[in-house]
């Protein structure tokens, strides 16, 4: 970073970039294809370790919570060196080979979060419209990827300064309340909720019941007669 500085991204060479660390030539591309991957030597660790957040959730977290939870690795991943973040932030803003090697690494995290979003949709919140399935999760997946880039870009053109981690909960929560309905009751592994036993009431000489169409029947049946037998 050192080197982009004085000398610019363009005019720096590998040779410089292995001189100034000390190293040869091909110990760089032992650890890098290019300068660009040199620019961005953590996200492929960060990529994991989000996985492994998804992974080892808890089966009573809410789906996007757990995906907030997973890019939150990626502004740790950030935090953790300020001065250096902020000078990659303001080196992507003139390198246009290198901003877009950081939108792949956007798309590597929405496609990791939207696969886990689809897996665990309410199995009973889009029976009338499920192939709109597919099209949520990634909406909400990258909803979540674009609050914490917002909220990212914030706080490195203020110079690295600030409650981070605040202002990323502020902004997941909004997330949260726009695409949390339909996600989260099948997550793998939970337990289903129990179907709900028929409500009974009379009018009159008359029972209504109300059931889910997913309610057992003789447990219909059941509160059917009790309430026969209570009249």
């Amino acid at each position: 970073m050192e080197l982009f500085a004085t000398k610019g991204y363009e005019a720096t060479t590998v040779d410089e970039i292995a001189a100034a660390a000390g190293v040869a030539r091909r110990t760089f591309f032992r650890h890098f294809r290019s300068k660009e991957e040199a620019i961005f030597p953590d996200h492929d660790d960060t990529l994991i370790r989000a996985e492994a957040v998804l992974n080892a959730a808890p089966a009573h977290e809410h789906p996007l919570d757990t995906v907030c939870r997973g890019i939150k690795e990626v502004m740790r991943m950030y935090a953790a060196r300020p001065e250096i973040s902020v000078a990659r932030y303001k080196l992507t803003r003139e390198v246009p080979t290198l901003r877009e090697a950081e939108i792949a690494s956007v798309a590597r995290y929405e496609r990791l979060f939207t696969r886990y979003l689809l897996g665990h949709f309410d199995e009973h919140a889009h029976d009338d419209d499920a192939n709109d399935d597919p099209l949520l999760a990634e909406v909400a997946a990258s909803a979540v990827v674009t609050a914490h880039n917002h909220v990212l870009r914030r706080w490195l053109r203020a110079g690295g300064q600030g409650d981070v981690e605040a202002q990323l909960d502020h902004a997941f929560a909004i997330v949260r309340k726009t695409f949390g309905t339909g996600i989260g009751a099948g997550r793998s592994g939970a337990p289903k909720p129990a179907a709900s036993p028929a409500s009974v009431s009379a009018q009159g000489e008359v029972l209504v019941a109300v059931a889910r169409t997913d309610a057992p029947l003789d447990e219909v049946m059941r509160t059917i007669e009790q309430a026969l037998k209570e009249r």
